[in-house]
């Protein structure tokens, strides 16, 4: 069976980043560190690391090893929480930590990666076989840039969405 990685370049302070991410998103935690052992066309050998971690069960890799390719929005992490309080808590972490804010529950961190803090209820609402409903908390989304759910189940024209699911 194969084994599905996500591998994130970053240029510097991949331990940073993983430590904040591990410490934000719940179900997480740091696996292996590992200092590449031979010299590469990134530097002597120790100088390139490689972090193996866990967000909520979801693998990944950080890879400090200097300049490359910036992030850019073709790759993002999408955290789906249940609660209003669970999206508030984890996207002011992020722009706390110096993330900066973007459309549609859409973030940047401080070091580039993409992130999208949003509702479950909103793939559900976005998938809806009532497609006018589905249509209208589509657009109120594309009008947030921290996604609101209250705001979300209002245009759903269903209050307490979430709480039936």
């Amino acid at each position: 069976m194969a084994k599905i990685t996500s591998h994130l370049w970053f240029e510097k302070d991949a331990r940073q980043a993983v430590e904040f991410y591990v410490d934000t998103i719940p179900n997480s935690a740091i696996g292996r560190t590992t200092d590449v052992a031979a010299d590469n066309p990134s530097g002597p050998a120790g100088s390139v690391k490689i972090i193996e971690f866990v967000l909520d069960d979801q693998n990944f890799i950080a890879l400090e090893a200097g300049p490359l390719d910036p992030f850019n929005h073709s790759f993002s992490v999408l955290v789906e929480l249940e609660s209003q309080a669970e999206i508030d808590r984890i996207w002011n972490a992020f722009l706390d930590n110096g993330g900066k804010p973007e459309q549609c529950g859409w973030l940047k961190d401080r070091w580039g990666l993409s992130w999208q803090i949003a509702p479950k209820i909103l793939g559900d609402m976005a998938a809806h076989p009532d497609r006018e409903r589905a249509k209208r908390a589509t657009e109120a989304m594309l009008g947030m840039v921290k996604i609101d759910v209250a705001a979300l189940e209002r245009a759903f024209g269903e209050p307490d969405f979430a709480a039936q699911r």
